[in-house]
């Protein structure tokens, strides 16, 4: 329950990020504008597209993590995910986007040209496939859900978590779709903001997680050699 509590709480907190992030694609979704009913079932699809691929990212997250903390690395782990998302919230801050970004969101160039194709389409198969892809676009929020979910070593778990993730988004990103141009910029520029730190303190309690200071909660001791102390000690 615990778990679900925090991948929830962490949804409706990222959320805020997703609202100033995300929201020229929430705001300009092809959405039939006939009736209410027809918008509400079009944001729906479009979110549920989004929550697919979050849990589809838990599930193989999950079996990584499972197979780190197996091997005895899960501290190591931990600050590599934390310096790694540090390391995105710090080249937000710049004009100049590094080399090592450039590299690795070349394949984000063609998402985008797939989610400009599905946008001058009106279906719910179009909406549902905009917000699979839209999961799978960089976001700072989503990686530390993603962290979370790798903590937790269990595929199925880590399915669950991104799952309740998304859907804590939701509220917010319904919010914004349907009320469209509502919801200024200056607030969404806040949120944007507000998001940033939040996900900046997230990094760094990874990395002092990984550093093992024995400080209850926020740094417990972990040893790195649990299972394979067992290992040896069967004869």
């Amino acid at each position: 329950m615990q778990l679900l509590i925090t991948a929830l709480m962490l949804g409706v907190l990222g959320s805020l990020h997703c609202v100033g992030m995300c929201g020229p694609i929430a705001l300009a979704l092809p959405v039939v504008h006939n009736t209410d009913s027809s918008r509400f079932n079009g944001i729906m699809i479009y979110n549920a597209g989004r929550i697919f691929t979050y849990s589809i990212l838990g599930l193989l997250f999950g079996i990584v993590g499972k197979t780190f903390i197996i091997a005895g690395y899960q501290r190591a782990l931990s600050i590599v995910l934390g310096v790694l998302i540090l390391m995105v919230v710090i080249s937000s801050f710049s004009s100049n986007q590094p080399k090592f970004t450039a590299v690795l969101f070349k394949p984000v160039t063609k998402l985008k040209l797939s989610l400009g194709k599905l946008f001058r389409r009106k279906s719910y198969g179009s909406l549902f496939s905009i917000g699979v892809l839209n999961g799978l676009l960089p976001c700072g929020m989503v990686y530390t859900a993603v962290a979370g979910a790798i903590a937790v070593a269990d595929p199925f778990k880590a399915g669950l978590f991104m799952m309740i993730f998304g859907l804590g988004t939701v509220p917010a990103m319904f919010a914004l779709s349907f009320t469209g141009q509502k919801i200024s910029m200056g607030l969404r520029n806040g949120f944007k903001k507000f998001s940033l730190v939040f996900v900046t303190a997230m990094a760094v309690l990874l990395i002092m997680r990984g550093m093992n200071l024995g400080i209850p909660y926020i740094s417990p001791e972990l040893s790195n050699h649990d299972c394979t102390v067992h290992h040896c000690c069967k004869r």
